[in-house]
């Protein structure tokens, strides 16, 4: 018997793909074709309950509720930006954990950045996400939802997702695989591969698996820093993974799928945004298929890092373009309502604890 993926120990229905939910639905006993009417309630008309889908049979739609969890996230707070109308969600899940999500309005359309766990372990410095610890993965619906909520809720359509909230994808890798296969499906939203971005802080074994599926998506890297001995004092992954080793997969991945890197580097004053640092930086990078986005650290209250200077953030971009690294620096987006990752969660709970 074919083994379906679970939440709240009932057949998780929204994680599905068409092939298996066709298997699932003629083995409670009904029509095969079902299974598409079904699909397209789920994930073009984003339903939160079975009620909804109105031709589906009573029958068919009592089994439904009776053996599968539809995830539906209940929004518990959103924040939007008055400087750039950057909307920032924070969602409950069934079992009242909390995850947030980011709608970003660009001129080329709409961008959701999710969580892909509830929490984080891998324990960087700079991000608020970790500074619980990772309570649990996310099922490929609780990532799914995240998107479908931003769209039913705010009424617009998402052209582009990013997997760089709350959490290390690569960390939860078979559930952001299967995320991205039902996020692309033609049945579904159906994003293109090409405006998904994937970001990971370097977990080298996970970054050659993504490799060899030769997927189009965007690989982005958290590097930070351009030394090993400087990236470990801001990033624990470092002292499993050296920085060598990252880029030997990343030359791998990039002659695997021809696609681009992106180096995400937040920059931190006094820490890693010296010119020497540039430097090292210009020489790790060299001739790589890449691009460099900058990234002014977004200060948080349990942490001693301080942003940037303008005149060193300058500095260091134009010490790039220079050596003619593609660079970018990303413009700051909902500083005013808790911006960074983890930030709008720490804060919701903490207050929630002191009431």
């Amino acid at each position: 018997m074919e083994e379906y993926p679970k939440l709240n120990n009932k057949t998780d229905i929204k994680s599905l793909s068409l092939g298996e939910l066709e298997n699932y639905i003629e083995s409670i006993g009904d029509k095969k074709f079902r299974a598409a009417q079904l699909y397209q309630w789920l994930h073009e008309k984003l339903v939160t309950d079975y009620e909804q889908c109105t031709n589906l049979s009573k029958e068919l739609r009592g089994k439904l509720e009776a053996d599968t969890s539809l995830t539906a996230l209940k929004p518990i707070k959103v924040q939007v930006s008055e400087i750039d109308k950057t909307a920032k969600y924070l969602f409950e899940l069934w079992d009242g954990n909390l995850i947030e999500s980011v709608l970003m309005k660009y001129h080329h359309g709409n961008s959701v950045c999710i969580s892909s766990q509830v929490g984080c372990r891998m324990g960087c410095r700079f991000c608020a996400s970790t500074l619980d610890g990772c309570v649990r993965n996310l099922n490929p619906s609780e990532m799914l939802d995240q998107i479908y909520r931003i769209q039913s809720l705010s009424g617009e359509r998402v052209s582009n997702v990013v997997i760089m909230g709350s959490g290390e994808p690569m960390d939860n890798y078979d559930n952001v695989i299967k995320f991205i296969e039902l996020l692309n499906s033609e049945k579904g939203l159906n994003i293109s591969q090409r405006n998904i971005t994937v970001s990971t802080c370097g977990i080298v074994p996970r970054i050659y698996e993504l490799a060899d599926r030769n997927y189009q998506i965007t690989l982005a890297i958290s590097l930070h820093a351009p030394n090993d001995e400087l990236r470990k004092t801001m990033m624990p992954i470092a002292n499993k993974y050296s920085i060598d080793e990252i880029m030997k997969a990343c030359q791998y991945y990039i002659s695997r799928t021809n696609r681009r890197i992106s180096f995400e580097y937040s920059l931190v004053k006094g820490v890693n945004d010296t010119g020497e640092c540039a430097s090292q930086l210009v020489n790790l990078l060299s001739g790589m298929n890449c691009h460099v986005n900058l990234i002014p650290v977004n200060p948080i209250k349990e942490r001693d890092y301080e942003q940037s200077e303008h005149k060193a953030i300058a500095e260091f971009k134009n010490k790039l373009e220079k050596c003619r690294i593609n660079v970018t620096i990303r413009r700051e987006m909902g500083r005013d309502i808790d911006g960074a990752c983890g930030q709008l969660r720490k804060n919701y709970i903490d207050n929630v604890d002191i009431d």
